[in-house]
């Protein structure tokens, strides 16, 4: 099976996690600088087989979209493009960065290492992978 990669996207930082090859597991993998981000997944991509790409849809709480999406949709389109073969989902990330934060404190972080605005990304896209999962099982 291949791996299911989840994206986290941010106008500077972009936030990624993946699952295990059985597709069971979602780990933190890296939070790149977003002008970084095709050359990180084209050389991911090199050495691991991705089927899925998830991409977090920001929404407001009435179900409406966020004004983030006016920089996330040009990017999605970006990757159908580099990447036609492997398949995009779109998943509500409401609420993600918040349990990262409520992860990183229950976890025992300190104040200073929980305002690592990197590892806030790369937990919300872990907490968005996993509940895919969850959802999908």
């Amino acid at each position: 099976m291949a791996r299911i990669l989840a994206i986290d996207y941010g106008k500077k930082r972009t936030g990624i996690a993946v699952t295990d090859e059985l597709q069971l597991i979602a780990s933190g993998l890296t939070t790149v600088a977003t002008h970084t981000l095709f050359d990180f997944l084209t050389a991911y991509i090199k050495n691991e087989e991705v089927e899925l790409f998830l991409v977090g849809e920001p929404k407001q709480m009435n179900y409406t979209v966020s004004e983030s999406e006016q920089f996330i949709l040009p990017f999605v389109e970006k990757l159908k493009k580099m990447f036609p073969k492997i398949s995009i989902e779109r998943v509500d990330e409401r609420f993600t960065s918040k349990m990262a934060v409520q992860t990183m404190i229950d976890s025992g972080l300190r104040k200073k290492q929980r305002q690592n605005k990197a590892l806030v990304d790369e937990i919300s896209a872990t907490i968005m992978l996993q509940s895919y999962l969850t959802r999908k099982n």
